[in-house]
């Protein structure tokens, strides 16, 4: 019995200490989680403009380019970059029905076309879609209404991800 007891904390010791080795290196090499985006020099500074002033992308957009350390402006300058989401739009398809007839799934597509124009130059032209599988079910009308609600949000969360991470790899 001492035996099998000693066996289990050398074994909880050697398994902490694998993952607190692991951890140490992957900080070490300077390994971070998913945020921080290293934009270049020039889009350090940055005008936002939207068909949708106050939209959800948006927002989302500014906040997130706010939290990599970017100076978002609140009015257009002639020398300063320009990110212009021009539009944002759900569409859903039907996928399947229920035997009577009534829709069981759908797929929702996001699809986002923004710009980004540089002082002097055309304007550099970004599309993408996103697309997510959402189950209905009439008998939950409510339910599914917050899911659908929540997973459009989420969508909307990854389009501003996809936007820094397209801004990243602008090189001029």
């Amino acid at each position: 019995m001492y035996k099998l007891s000693l066996a289990i904390k050398s074994l909880t010791f050697r398994n902490l200490a694998i993952a607190l080795l692991t951890t140490s290196l992957l900080s070490a090499c300077g390994f971070q989680l998913r945020g921080d985006y290293l934009l270049d020099d020039e889009l350090q500074t940055l005008y936002v403009s939207s068909t949708d002033v106050h939209g959800e992308l948006t927002r989302l957009v500014k906040l997130n380019l706010t939290r990599n350390q970017v100076k978002v402006l609140k009015h257009s300058k002639t020398d300063i970059p320009e990110l212009r989401i021009i539009s944002d739009k759900l569409d859903r398809r039907t996928l399947s029905l229920f035997a009577n007839g009534q829709v069981a799934e759908y797929e929702l597509t996001y699809s986002v076309h923004y710009q980004v124009r540089f002082t002097g130059e055309d304007a550099q032209q970004f599309s993408f879609e996103l697309y997510r599988d959402y189950q209905d079910d009439p008998n939950l009308a409510l339910a599914k209404s917050r899911e659908l609600s929540l997973l459009l949000s989420e969508m909307r969360t990854s389009a501003a991800d996809k936007i820094l991470r397209d801004l990243a790899r602008i090189q001029r």
